[in-house]
């Protein structure tokens, strides 16, 4: 293992990456890119994609979004070659060999190490539904990391939580479209996401939830851009804490805002 690697995956664990974990991870990579050059190494994201491998060991699974939202805008999708819109380390981990790719058409998934098969032939509706991967992380007692982002533009699982409470600032909308399967198969099909309330103003506000979570003492790590700039929570902790606040009348401010209507 090169040295960078190694370096980076002991970084990973001070922050609270375990062995053996189901770990979903959301990045931005441009600092951490220039940390190898100082190390040495040519900026390559498979670096940093095998440094969290090392960091869960081969009992680990890792699980990078793959969300993609052209297909909402009617553009047809293929499991096989849609590319990943979150970044440089989450297309990597699409092309990597080993990756199982599961098939919402906006809100997919890579998933690679040992609990892989959990994610295979998963083509959930709704993407934020119990039968997703945010589900199955949930139901598996993974965890959340996040690399030099912040809240709001990372913690999608949030989502999840509004989702299985039914909040009532957010509805369920299907998107239809061209469909490509893994065995090259298209097909017209419908994909559903508990969408925010435009017409009630409603803007996606989590930063501040963000904070509550580090209030509580539930991240470990570092703040994005501050240290090795990568915190990690449980998903049981998010799902817990999110719930207490939706069930509380508190996901105002915390979780959503109202933006003022037009006369």
């Amino acid at each position: 293992m090169p040295e960078a690697v190694r370096v980076l995956a002991n970084e990973w664990r001070q922050c609270g990456v375990k062995q053996g974990d189901v770990l979903l991870l959301h990045s931005a990579v441009s600092r951490t890119l220039r940390r190898l050059v100082r190390y040495g190494r040519k900026p390559d994201v498979n670096d940093i994609l095998a440094s969290f491998m090392a960091a869960l060991g081969d009992s680990g699974t890792l699980l990078l979004p793959l969300f993609n939202f052209d297909f909402s805008a009617g553009v047809p999708f293929d499991i096989r070659t849609t590319p990943s819109k979150m970044g440089a380390l989450t297309e990597a981990g699409r092309l990597h060999a080993d990756a199982v790719r599961t098939g919402h058409p906006i809100y997919s998934f890579a998933a690679i190490g040992a609990h892989a098969d959990q994610f295979r032939g998963v083509t959930n509706y709704s993407g934020y539904g119990a039968d997703s991967p945010f589900g199955i992380l949930h139901r598996l007692g993974g965890s959340i990391a996040i690399l030099d982002l912040s809240e709001q533009e990372s913690m999608t699982f949030y989502h999840y939580v509004e989702e299985a409470l039914d909040v009532p600032y957010r509805y369920h909308k299907a998107f239809e479209g061209d469909y490509t399967d893994d065995q090259g198969c298209t097909s017209r099909r419908a994909f559903g996401l508990f969408v925010r309330d435009l017409d009630r103003g409603i803007e996606t506000a989590v930063d501040p939830m963000g904070e509550r979570l580090w209030e509580m003492g539930l991240y470990t790590g570092c703040r994005h851009g501050q240290g090795a700039g990568l915190r990690v929570i449980e998903a049981n902790a998010v799902y817990d804490a999110t719930a207490g606040v939706i069930r509380a009348g508190q996901a105002h401010g915390l979780l959503y805002t109202t933006e003022p209507q037009s006369s």
